[in-house]
């Protein structure tokens, strides 16, 4: 067993995949509409995707407060948080920080619809 996928809804697909593929580095792996409209795009790396589902006729209220936030392993917490600043300019919850303790560099950043993203680097 293992975890596929989030679905998460989103209020602009276009500024979604800016974020997640340009800012962030993730890939975007496939895309399809669905019979109803809904654009589902599918966005991740070599262990899971995130499932961005957008309904342009409205879809449901979209509240990020719900969700304590999401965790995306990179290489360098700095290098991919300066160019998420320089390319998006999100909220910064938390600039990159060490937590020793369970030897990681992390930060946290809101994406366009307020979700949090936390980056995680391993350090070694």
């Amino acid at each position: 067993m293992d975890v596929i996928h989030t679905a998460i809804w989103v209020s602009d697909i276009d500024r979604t995949r800016e974020y997640y593929v340009d800012g962030l580095g993730l890939t975007e792996n496939w895309a399809f509409t669905a019979d109803d409209g809904v654009q589902n795009v599918y966005i991740g790396g070599e262990h899971g995707e995130f499932q961005f589902k957008y309904d342009p006729d409205g879809g449901p209220e979209i509240d990020s407060g719900t969700m304590a936030h999401v965790a995306v392993g990179v290489d360098s917490t700095d290098e991919v948080f300066d160019r998420l600043v320089e390319c998006e300019d999100p909220p910064v919850r938390e600039a990159p920080t060490t937590m020793h303790h369970i030897d990681r560099r992390v930060a946290f950043v809101e994406d366009p619809d307020g979700y949090v993203v936390e980056l995680v680097e391993r350090l070694e």
